[in-house]
């Protein structure tokens, strides 16, 4: 038997119709099926990015897919194919615009806790900075995680069409893995160990996961957990006693901005498709802004961060509570000025304490 391309159809002639244990052939793969055939991206500086593969029909994400399998999007599906069972099947649900950028970002600034830490010049600490750093890895430790069971809940829930959003949040777990084993890794790694856990910490976690949807859990992990925590990390040059502690938050700080990044345009993208789902997303941030002001009460944590802000026990009711408090109004204030570029203002709402830090939610505009 001769098997022939067919110049101007592209088709192969004289192929078999059954296989030599006679089972029936389907040859429709080496027609090319539906795909764009000879379309080749061009690698950028970078390499070959999700983005430069991104183009004609490939790029096209659909508002409302018509499968809800795990059949790659621009594949010719097979109308049997079995239905996986997602809920989550609007762009709206899980889209962000910067989404594609941030898993790029995401998988070029990957780090080691084991290696890019320079844990062999850690020195031996005055025993209450030791301690303190031990407590606030001790609930950082503990926080961390949420950012990776949450995405894990909602993860294969989403419709497969939106896999560059599912590819995002699976470097969200790892990177929050990794957060997890660094702050671990601190708290062992200077002869102190892992000290207090308070219920305040469970009930703000305990919100975040048991979200009704998955807009209202990523306004509740990203807007609002993630970020105060990124102030944290921001402040590391002041919190940290060593280079070592400095490297440990800068290097998680990249990895948190990216989370709230993608959270923040998340909701934007959410409400800009459909302004009713702005009032859930507000319901959900009435009550968990209400749950973090009582884990910022948790007075481990929060003596702990003015102790190192101070530069010690003797300096904490002079210099430490003043700079805890100025953390404090930070992180309330790049909060409102995240919520005002996600599209939903929380100025005149918010049930955080602002009076007590002097803050004037009119203010906020100005951070924008």
């Amino acid at each position: 038997m001769t098997i022939t391309e067919n110049p101007i159809t592209g088709e192969y002639e004289g192929l078999p119709t059954e296989s030599p244990l006679g089972f029936p052939l389907d040859w429709k793969w080496l027609r090319g099926a539906k795909s764009e055939w000879g379309f080749k991206p061009t690698p950028g500086p970078r390499g070959l990015t999700m983005l430069d593969i991104a183009k004609g029909s490939y790029g096209v994400i659909p508002d409302n897919p018509p499968h809800r399998s795990m059949a790659p999007r621009g594949a010719d599906i097979d109308p049997d194919t079995p239905d996986m069972g997602y809920i989550l099947n609007k762009k709206s649900d899980v889209w962000a615009e910067n989404v594609t950028e941030l898993y790029e970002e995401a998988v070029a600034r990957q780090w080691s806790a084991t290696r890019d830490i320079p844990w062999s010049e850690l020195p031996d600490l005055p025993n209450d900075i030791e301690h303190a750093m031990c407590q606030v890895c001790t609930t950082l430790t503990e926080v961390e995680m949420i950012a990776s069971d949450l995405p894990a809940k909602w993860m294969w829930r989403i419709n497969h069409d939106f896999l560059e959003a599912k590819m995002f949040l699976c470097t969200q777990i790892m990177d929050e893995a990794r957060h997890a084993e660094v702050f671990r890794k601190r708290a062992l790694a200077n002869g102190g160990g892992l000290l207090v856990s308070r219920g305040q910490s469970e009930g703000l976690l305990r919100t975040i996961i048991e979200a009704k949807t998955y807009t209202q859990a990523t306004a509740l992990l990203h807007l609002l957990g993630e970020g105060f925590i990124l102030d944290i990390f921001r402040m590391g040059e002041l919190i940290s006693p060593s280079p070592v502690e400095k490297r440990m938050f800068r290097m998680a700080m990249q990895d948190e901005a990216r989370h709230v990044a993608y959270g923040t345009m998340h909701i934007r993208y959410a409400v800009e498709q459909d302004p009713d789902v702005a009032e859930e997303i507000h319901e959900a941030l009435d009550h968990g802004e209400v749950v973090l002001t009582q884990f910022g009460t948790n007075q481990d944590f929060g003596t702990a961060l003015a102790v190192l802000l101070g530069g010690g026990v003797e300096h904490v009711e002079t210099k430490g509570f003043e700079l805890q408090a100025d953390l404090q109004r930070k992180q309330f204030t790049s909060y409102l000025a995240r919520c005002e570029r996600a599209g939903i203002s929380r100025l005149h709402r918010t049930k955080l304490p602002l009076e007590l830090l002097g803050i004037d939610p009119n203010t906020v505009l100005a951070d924008l």
